[in-house]
């Protein structure tokens, strides 16, 4: 309890201070439509920023997998594809996407890649996590093949995308023309499913352990992999539905949190959806502010990339000079 208020305090303190940072000027908005904005654009960005926290947490638990991240299961990849055959769909042949809205397809789109990449990756009822990272890496490049292709094809189509433009469904940007509706849901989705994850993260802990020991602890480790995978993926595809596929903030910010309290998901899982609202948060402030150097605001995938493309590297990098060093002592 002390852990999610204090992490909850962090997260609060964050949203404050970005607040303040405009596109021109840094201050207290006076204006109310400015400071609604403002604070609408923030809770966004904080929601789907935890989200993709929690699901990192719960991939790299799961899988037994420190690189593991919310889209290498192509979820976001098909939840993106989905949300922007919705968005072109008026009168093409994905019309019938239209009445559906890129939210709602965002999660017909994720559920698909989902079942997909757990239909190749069953062996017998159980789950094989090698097999399901690659078959997850392959879905994911797919969809972003298709992206590319229906957006050449659609060059010439009038077609109002919102905040980011066309490529917010390939990097990720925080959507300011959503409705209450519309975040309303999400937030729905993503407190339901990161409720139903920290009810299980006494058993993801088992999870780290092998399969034989998580059996002999009496954790169905299989049964636990399938219900995890799938709630970590609806609240992933809930955040992507509003904001595209924000890359590495589900590999960073459990990172980050194991830092400070340790392995124990029932700690880690709070701390860092901590840090993935805050970082969101600022990520988001950032581009406001640099939006007077750019052709508008920069779409907050692009900064989280550069952040995590480096750390991403960096992990890899231990991780193998880590196993080269046991290797030379045995």
């Amino acid at each position: 309890m002390i852990v999610c208020l204090v992490s909850l305090l962090f997260w609060a303190g964050v949203a404050l201070v970005c607040v303040f940072v405009g596109h021109h000027a840094w201050g207290w908005p006076r204006e109310s439509f400015i400071r609604g904005e403002r604070l609408t654009t923030i809770a966004v960005a904080s929601l789907v920023g935890a989200a993709l926290a929690a699901a990192g947490v719960t991939y790299q638990a799961v899988l037994r997998n420190p690189l593991a991240e919310p889209y290498l299961l192509g979820v976001s990849g098909g939840a993106s594809l989905m949300a922007y055959l919705a968005a072109v769909s008026a009168g093409g042949l994905a019309s019938w996407l239209e009445p559906l809205g890129q939210q709602s397809a965002a999660f017909i789109g994720a559920i698909a890649a989902l079942a997909v990449v757990m239909l190749l990756s069953n062996r017998r009822g159980r789950l094989e996590p090698v097999t399901l990272l690659l078959v997850g890496v392959i879905v994911s490049a797919i969809c972003g093949a298709v992206y590319l292709l229906i957006y050449h094809l659609n060059l010439r189509r009038e077609v109002t995308f919102g905040t980011g433009g066309p490529f917010r469904f390939l990097v990720g940007a925080i959507n300011t023309n959503l409705t209450h509706q519309q975040i309303a849901t999400a937030a729905g989705i993503i407190a339901a499913g990161w409720g139903v994850l920290l009810f299980y993260a006494g058993q993801l802990n088992v999870a780290l352990l092998s399969e034989a020991e998580a059996e002999a602890l009496g954790v169905r480790i299989h049964r636990l992999r399938w219900i995890v995978l799938i709630v970590a993926s609806l609240i992933t595809a809930a955040a992507v539905a509003v904001s595209g596929p924000i890359g590495f903030v589900g590999l960073v910010c459990p990172h980050v949190a194991r830092l400070i309290v340790g392995s124990d998901t029932r700690r880690l899982l709070p701390v860092a959806s901590a840090f993935g609202a805050a970082l969101l948060a600022m990520a988001d402030a950032v581009s406001r502010s640099a939006s007077t150097l750019t052709y508008g605001p920069l779409p907050v995938g692009v900064l989280t990339g550069l952040l995590g493309g480096p750390f991403f590297l960096f992990l890899l990098w231990h991780r193998t000079a880590r196993s080269a060093r046991a290797l030379s002592s045995s």
